[in-house]
């Protein structure tokens, strides 16, 4: 991840944090009865349980791009490193077999 991805990362996850405790603070100082606060409670925590899945869903999607790109960037790496040894042997037998006459 670069430098710039990980301010945003923790801004999302201290935005999460953040509508956790608002939403559970407002619904503890709400005047209302025990029935409905246990079921606003029961709706806030679902809430916040699909926002955590998406937020992982999307996580892993990006882990899983990044993984991909970082594979295909090494296997291009290795080609060319393969290329240079196999041009460098070339021309190091292309050099023995004139020192050599």
């Amino acid at each position: 991840m670069t430098e710039h991805e990980r301010p945003l990362g923790h801004l999302f996850v201290g935005l999460l944090i953040g509508g956790i405790l608002g939403a559970l603070a407002g619904v503890l100082f709400a005047p209302k009865s025990g029935k409905e606060l246990r079921s606003e409670i029961k709706e806030k925590g679902s809430a916040v349980l699909k926002d955590a899945n998406n937020i992982y869903a999307d996580a892993t999607t990006k882990a899983k791009q990044i993984v991909e790109e970082a594979t295909q960037q090494a296997l291009e790496l290795k080609k060319d490193a393969n290329r240079h040894l196999s041009e460098t042997r070339q021309k190091t037998k292309e050099i023995l077999a004139h020192t050599e006459k």
